[in-house]
Order: structure tokens, then sequence, then C-alpha cells
């Protein structure tokens, strides 16, 4: 027995189960005493949620901390600060207190897990570590309470986020702590299985404020950043990206409604998970996207703690230009009304200028390819030498990396790499790029020659840099246009989802103009074809059905709003039969040609 308290899986799967069985006794709890989040026009669920599930967590943590675990100052002290918020969160949901109330509670708790000796280790000043660490404590107490805006995103990033400190505790031989973290873990997982759409109890404050509080409190426990030796940059970089999911959408939430005139601590609808159920993605399409991008956070995080600082930051800025097409194609999602965005315009300059998405895209490509040429240039050393820290090709890599940016950055501008539209890169876009790339290379070794007659230089790591480059510059293009097509358009609330009727070249064009034209409001859904040797194919990810096959059924399973008729030559006989189907159904049926005009139905 001793033996399996002290396996993190065998505890984790035990608080599983304790937490399953506290929160369906706390779920009926609050439907009895009235604890029940009614729908409002800000929030997302549609029907009244028992409240205070964040009661079953903090009950399955505490117990089997006090059971099963290795007792030490610092655990105590963060279960303590942790429980502290927890009452403070759930004076708030039984009560409503005022959010500066909410801030003083977290200051007091932060300045406790401090006073007792927890803090990032970052500049050696007791002082300033000190202020850095009670400003991080209660940022990411904050961060996990605006997360739980959607059935299971708060639960499970915290969780992912755990297992990824977890893991870091094991390996450094942290046992208790990884312990810990396992019934933290486990906790969070059981009330997941109420929590998870469609939810049938929330968290609450008193749920989101203890566990944004455990976790925070918990990286200060960790020695994956590897001491003080391993410098400030992975000391910072390993718990920010453990917890870079919350961070992100806070910082993303809070700029905008500051932007907006709005306050930040109040609720709404534009949260990163808002805005790609926005785009036509399902609740729970979304939150298993952003477990993806947390579960991707917290593997680099556990990289990050044994690479040196170049590949760690090489890893990083990769996985930052993945997120940021990602977060340029979310950043144009429209999730206020067209007057208030209009009246934000007018009275703020500097919303003026963040919205004029040209002056923002050509900003963000040029960042873009700067990371780009810095990480293929480093890679290429990386491939030819190995570690070029430890290879002696550090010095030569370091005087030459900001001649090559600038040169490469030049040879862009004036080859036409900055002047094509990423939502229609395709192979045509490729030679623009082949002839920047090999332009860059050409001026990097010409100037390379001049200054330093290419002594110390290799060849070989210039045609290496140079094929990466086109590969990433090309990829970075064809990734944006890729994520347009794989999500669907930013209607919002109007898109429609559409069924195209024909699946030739004018069905291809039509779903074309669809997906590049997001403004029109259509998510297009699937094809419908009367040719045999069409039907159970894919057409740009779209299946083609067949004709003779129920389409009322087809319509009503895929929730089709609105057909659309792709060829001109649509027989009367079959326009009438599609007619018939519509009005039994009550959607809209049109004819897609040169453009989109209404067919009627009376």
């Amino acid at each position: 027995m001793q033996e399996l308290v002290q396996n993190p899986i065998f505890v984790c799967g035990l608080a599983i189960a304790v937490s399953i069985g506290f929160t369906f006794a706390v779920r009926a709890f609050a439907h009895k005493i009235g604890q029940v989040a009614k729908p409002k026009s800000d929030r997302w669920h549609k029907r009244p949620t028992a409240m205070l599930g964040g009661v079953a967590i903090f009950l399955t943590v505490a117990v089997l901390f006090a059971f099963l675990t290795p007792k030490n100052t610092d655990s105590l002290v963060i279960l303590g600060g942790s429980t502290f918020l927890f009452f403070i969160g759930l004076i708030d949901d039984l009560l409503d207190i005022k959010p500066y109330q909410k801030l003083v509670g977290q200051l007091i708790g932060a300045l406790v897990i401090v006073g007792f000796g927890l803090r990032l280790p970052l500049t050696g000043s007791e002082v300033i570590d000190s202020a850095i660490t009670v400003f991080w404590v209660v940022a990411i107490t904050n961060a996990i309470n605006l997360l739980d805006n959607m059935d299971g995103l708060a639960a499970g990033i915290a969780a992912i986020a755990a297992i990824s400190l977890a893991v870091g505790f094991w390996n450094h031989g942290q046992i208790s702590d990884a312990l810990l973290i396992s019934i933290f873990i486990g906790a969070l997982l059981g009330f997941l299985v109420f929590n998870f759409n469609p939810a049938s109890i929330f968290m609450g404050d008193c749920g989101s404020m203890f566990v944004g509080f455990f976790l925070a409190s918990s990286v200060l426990l960790s020695d994956v950043g590897g001491g003080r030796s391993r410098g400030i940059f992975t000391i910072l970089a390993v718990p920010v990206l453990i917890l870079f999911v919350p961070i992100f959408d806070t910082t993303f939430v809070t700029i905008l409604r500051k932007l907006w005139g709005r306050k930040a601590s109040q609720g709404g609808r534009d949260h990163t998970s808002h805005r790609l159920v926005a785009l036509g993605l399902s609740e729970r399409s979304a939150v298993l996207m952003i477990y993806g991008f947390a579960i991707s956070a917290g593997v680099l995080a556990l990289f990050v703690s044994r690479l040196r600082v170049t590949q760690s930051l090489a890893l990083i800025a990769t996985f930052t230009v993945a997120l940021s097409l990602i977060g340029v194609y979310l950043s144009k999602v429209r999730v206020y009304d067209q007057a208030e965005e209009e009246l934000a315009s007018k009275n703020n300059a500097m919303f003026a200028f963040l919205v004029d998405v040209s002056h923002k895209r050509r900003i963000f490509e040029v960042f873009l390819d700067l990371i780009l040429i810095t990480v293929c240039y480093y890679a290429s050393y990386v491939i030819i030498f190995g570690p070029i820290e430890s290879s002696g090709e550090w010095p030569v890599f370091s005087k030459s990396l900001p001649l090559i940016v600038i040169l490469k950055l030049f040879a862009f501008l004036i080859s036409g790499v900055y002047r094509g539209l990423w939502r229609y890169t395709g192979l045509s876009d490729l030679i623009i790029f082949t002839r920047g790339v090999v332009l860059a290379s050409a001026l990097c070794v010409f100037a390379i020659l001049l200054l330093w007659r290419f002594e110390g230089f290799s060849r070989t790591v210039f045609v290496v840099d140079g094929l990466l480059l086109l590969l990433a510059v090309f990829g970075s293009r064809l990734t944006f246009r890729l994520i347009r097509e794989m999500l669907p358009g930013s209607g919002g609330e109007r898109t429609r989802r559409v069924l195209i009727y024909g699946a030739g070249d004018g069905g291809e064009m039509v779903l074309r103009e669809l997906r590049n034209n997001s403004e029109l409001g259509y998510q297009p859904v699937c094809f419908v074809d009367d040719d045999p040797l069409k039907q159970g194919k894919v057409i740009s990810g779209l299946k083609v059905y067949s004709s003779d096959d129920d389409i009322s059924k087809l319509c009503e399973k895929m929730e089709i709003s609105e057909m659309l008729v792709s060829f001109r030559n649509a027989e009367d006989e079959k326009l009438e039969e599609l007619k018939e189907i519509c009005r039994g159904l009550n959607i809209t049926l049109k004819k897609a040609e040169f453009r989109i005009e209404t067919v009627e139905l009376d």
C-alpha cells in the first residue's frame, strides 16, 4: 500500500474517483439551495446550471492531501493560501462581493506565499523578486477566473498545465510535490466529467480562485527551470509556457476591452474560445482546439527546461510563429456590433489604427519573417555543425546574424514578397518567394565576401539556410490559407450553414468564393451531386453526397439553413424538386452563378 500511495498515477486515479463523488453531491446540494447560474446575454450557457463545483475540487485536494501526501512547509503554505482564496471565492459566489475586495484577498494570499520564502528567482533582489511573484500569483489567479467562460475550458486547461508541472517535478525528484499536483489533477479531471460540454455544474469563483492560486503558487515549487544557473530566460519561460493559454487569453481580452472602453473584469463573449465558436466551430471543438494549444505549450515547457538557451529560443520562436498565424486570423473575427465598433474608432485613435487590417498585416509579416530568418539561419548551423554553442561556430553566427536579417528583409521587400494577399497564396506565389530567397542568399554571400572574405563561413550553411527559409516563408503563408479553409467563416451568429448542390467546376468555384469572402456569412458544409463518380469523394475537405439519398434528412442532420445550386443550366424539374424540399424544411434556396440570387419559393 505504501508503494501505491507513492505512485502519482494511482493517487491521481483515486482523486478522480473522490472528485466524482464530491461533485455529484455538490451538484445536488447546489440545486437544493438554489445556487444555480441562469442564462444571461453576456454569458455562454443556455440553461440553468448548478454552481459551487469548486467546493468539490477543494474538498478532494484537502482531504487527500491530509491523508496521502508528505507534508512540508511549502506545501502547507500553498494549500493554506489556496484555501483562503477558496473562501474568498465562496463568499463571492454566495454574496457577490466587489472586484476590489477579491483583489485585496488575492494580494493577501500572494503576500503570505512570498512571506514564507516562495518566489521567482529572477533578479537576485528579494524585494524585486517578491514584487514580481505577487504580480505573477495575482495575474494567474485572475487569468484562470477569466478563462472560466465555456464548458470544461478552465478545468481542462488547468489540468493540462498541472500535468506538465507534475512531470517536471517527477523528473527532478520532487516526489512529494508531484504527488500533491497529482491529487490536484485528479480533482480537476473528476470535476470535468460533469463540467465538459454540456456542463451540469460550474466551478464558480470559489473554484476558479482556488485553482488559479494553487497553480500559480505550485509553479514556485518547481526546479523545472534548473535554478539560477539556467538564467532568467529559462526560469521565466517555463512557468509562462506551462500557463500559456490563460496568460494569452487574459492579455488578449484585457487589451481589447480597454480599447473598446469596457471594464476588464466584466463578462463578455470576446474570449479566444468565443471567437473560435464565432467562426462556426462547435463549443466542444473550440475547447478541444484550445486544449491542443495548452498541450503543445506544456510539452514545449518540458523541452525548454532541458535545452540550451539558444535552442529554447528557437523552439519558442517557432511556437510563437504558429500561434501568431492563428491569432492574426482570430483578430479579424467580429464579436461586437458594427455601430459599437465605429463609435470606438471615432473615440480612440489607437483603436482606429489597430482595426486597420492592412497595416496590421504588413507589420506582422515583417516581424514574422524576422523570426523565420533568424530561426532558419540558426537551424542551418545546427544541421551542419550540431549545437553551435559548443562547436566554435557561435562567434561567426552571432556577428553575421544582424547583417543577414537586414539583407534578407530588404531582398524580400524589393522582390515583391510583401505585395501578395495570404488568403490567395498558391503555387504561383512560390515563384515570387523563390526569387526573394535566392536574391536574399546572393546578397548575404556577396556582403560576407566583401566584409570577411568568407573566412570562417561555410557555403553549405547558406545552401541549407536558403532551402529552409523558402519552406518557412511559403509554408507560413500557405498555413494561413489552410487555417482559413479549415475553420469556417467569421460570420458569428449570422453564419449560415450551406449545402452546395453540384460538385463540378462551378461548385468548387462557389466553395472558394464563399470561403474567401467571410463577409457573406456562409459556412459551406457539404456537396450533393447527381454524378455517381463524384459521390463519396471529398472536394476541398467537403464530402459529396448522392442526390439519390434523402436530401431532407441530410439537411436536418447537417443543420443546413440554405441550399445553393452551383450549375447554370439547372433543369426546371430539378429546381421544382429542390424548391419542394426547401419549403418543407423552411430553408432558403439560392442559385449561385456569377452572383448569388434568391430563387422564389412561391
